[in-house]
Parts: C-alpha cells; sequence; structure tokens
C-alpha cells in the first residue's frame, strides 16, 4: 500500500479484489454515481479514499453479495439514524493536497487496461455500470424469516418429533428468497456466473423459463436461483442436461400434491384456498424432509458411512 494516507480506486480495487471477485473500477464509479458514496478528490479530480470510505463501499458490496439488496434499499440504509446502517469508520485528517496524481491514481483514470490516462472528470456517468450493478438494482429485499416452531416435547428430535409438521421454516420450500425479480437474458448470465451457453442450455431442458415482454424476454427469482445452482454444480462436472432429474422429480411431486389439494381449490373460497396454500407449504416441508433422510441413507450405501 501507498505510504499516502489515502487510497486510489486503484488501490481499493486491488484491497477488495479477493473479497469481492466481480468488483470492477466502473463498478466502484456506478455506485459513487448512484449518490451512494463520495470520495474525495484531488485538485486535478482524483478520487482519494480513506478508511471510512473503504469500509462504506465493503458494507454496501456485502449488502449486494449476501443478501441481494437493491441499491436503493441499501441508499436507504446508508441514511444517518436509520435501522442497519453500517458502523461509522473514522477518516485521518486529509494531507496537504499534492498538484498531481499520486502513485497508483494512474489507475483510475486509465481504468483496468492499462490505456493512457484520458483527463479526469467530475463524476463517472451511470452508464459504465456493469450488468451485475443491473441485476442487483433488480432484486427487492428478501423476505423477512418466519416465525420459528414451538418446541416439541422434551428430549424429541425437532425433526422427527411426533405432532404436525411445521407450517413455516426460516426458509421456507416455497419461497424462492428475493421476490419481483427481474432480469434479462445478459443479466441472467451476469448475476449467475455462468456463460451464455450454459444459461441457454437450462432453458433448453426447462429448467429456467423466461416471460416474454414486448419485445424483451425476462426471468424471475427461481431462474437466478437455478442458474446459481447450476453454476455450483458445474464446479464437479455437473451440466444442465444432468439437472433435469431434479425438474422431472419435482413435477412427479407436485402432480402428487395437486391431487391432494385439489378438492380444496374447487370450493372456490377465501378460507379453502387460504388451507390449500397452508397445505401444499405442509407437504412440501415433509417432501423435502423425507427426500433428505432417503438421500442420506443412499450415500450411506455409497460411502460406507
Amino acid at each position: 500500500m501507498p505510504d499516502r494516507s489515502y487510497l486510489s480506486i486503484g488501490d481499493v480495487l486491488n484491497l477488495l479484489k479477493e473479497e469481492f471477485s466481480d468488483i470492477t473500477i466502473s463498478k466502484i464509479r456506478f455506485l459513487e454515481s448512484q449518490g451512494l458514496l463520495d470520495p474525495e478528490r484531488t485538485p486535478s479530480g482524483y478520487r482519494k479514499f480513506y478508511d471510512a470510505d473503504v469500509e462504506r463501499l465493503r458494507w454496501i458490496l456485502r449488502q449486494q453479495k449476501e443478501n441481494f439488496l437493491p441499491l436503493k434499499v441499501i441508499k436507504g440504509r446508508l441514511e444517518p439514524g436509520a435501522p442497519g446502517a453500517p458502523p461509522e469508520v473514522d477518516a485521518p485528517a486529509p494531507p496537504g493536497e499534492g498538484a498531481g496524481p499520486g502513485p497508483g491514481e494512474a489507475e483510475e483514470a486509465a481504468g483496468s487496461n492499462g490505456a493512457a490516462p484520458p483527463e479526469p472528470v467530475a463524476v463517472a456517468p451511470a452508464a459504465q455500470a456493469t450488468q451485475t450493478d443491473l441485476a442487483a438494482e433488480a432484486a427487492r429485499e428478501p423476505s423477512p424469516a418466519a416465525e420459528p416452531a414451538p418446541p416439541g416435547p422434551v428430549g424429541a428430535r425437532p425433526d422427527v418429533g411426533p405432532g404436525p409438521a411445521p407450517t413455516a421454516t426460516a426458509t421456507p420450500v416455497l419461497s424462492a428468497g428475493a421476490t419481483g425479480v427481474s432480469l434479462t437474458f445478459d443479466e441472467l448470465v451476469e448475476a449467475s456466473g455462468l456463460d451464455e451457453s450454459a444459461v441457454r442450455d437450462l432453458e433448453r431442458f426447462g429448467l429456467i423459463v423466461g416471460r416474454p415482454v414486448a419485445r424483451t424476454v425476462y426471468y424471475d427469482e427461481e431462474s437466478l436461483v437455478v442458474g446459481r445452482l447450476a453454476a455450483e454444480f458445474r464446479r464437479f462436472g455437473v451440466e444442465a442436461r444432468h439437472l433435469r432429474m431434479y425438474k422431472t422429480a419435482a413435477e412427479r411431486e407436485s402432480g402428487f400434491f395437486e391431487q391432494i389439494v385439489t378438492p380444496l381449490l374447487k370450493q372456490r373460497n377465501p378460507r379453502a384456498r387460504g388451507e390449500a396454500m397452508q397445505t401444499a407449504r405442509d407437504l412440501s416441508e415433509l417432501g423435502a424432509r423425507l427426500r433428505d433422510s432417503m438421500l442420506r441413507l443412499a450415500l450411506r450405501d455409497i460411502t460406507g458411512g
């Protein structure tokens, strides 16, 4: 790190790259253009990041990466006194202003390709946002976790104890988490971590389904969840065609549940419909627990555990 008490945008990029692999100079500039960052400037227009600026940026990136919060929500939480705001970090007193860019500051003007630096500008345009920025903006706040189920009898295992199955969990089976996601194909590619060919394969095998609006096809939160899971599977050499068995199994299970809830839905009244939805949730929870148990048994035979 440089001897000066502040960091250039290139220094910040290098500092955070290991924790946030998708961070770029363009993304930092975009966050500034949206009012989430406000680094000090040198007389020649180069950004100066102090400890407080770096910690603020790190907090913003974590909210996007871990909680999938849109920028509007993050910006609201950055307001003074807002709940969930990041802890303040005291910045050192600004040093004397230099006549030109210090070591590493040329990276800010040159970007990440090392080209000759253009004239610095006051604020970078929002058009430099990456598709990842746009994808994160599309996601809304995750649904709050449901209330935990009341404890069962003393000594009973929560996953196999007597009594009815829990009606809600911290991560409901019928909830994908974030809601209101609407991504274009390019945004889905960027947000999922897959290449275009892999996403097309997911669509070809029916694992994701787009919704055409005018001349653009949009993908919802389920497509994003499937895309990210498929990216994890690819680390083990698993491709979209191998994942089709999960879709087939889900369709069979859904057809079985349909036979149980259809009589309730035919009653055509709000109370019966609510009971049908609750029944579907309960059946989904039971099915998930049973699948886990069956898989543990099968893997025990394979691994000898």
